[in-house]
């Protein structure tokens, strides 16, 4: 098993929320300006979930 097959594998045990095409999520961005920091959220509603894998 190569490295990157490795790693996929370790991310993919993490859980991860359900989410369907019309939920409403929150985002938290950290924002770094200069010295200054602070967590911008952001608000919307998921479009589409394609995928599934990690790339």
């Amino acid at each position: 098993m190569n490295v990157i097959q490795q790693l996929e594998k370790e991310q993919q045990k993490k859980k991860t929320p359900a989410l369907r095409a019309g939920d409403t999520v929150k985002v938290h961005a950290k924002v770094v300006e200069g010295t200054r920091e602070r967590i911008q959220v952001f608000e919307g509603t998921v479009i589409r979930v394609t995928g599934g894998g990690l790339r």
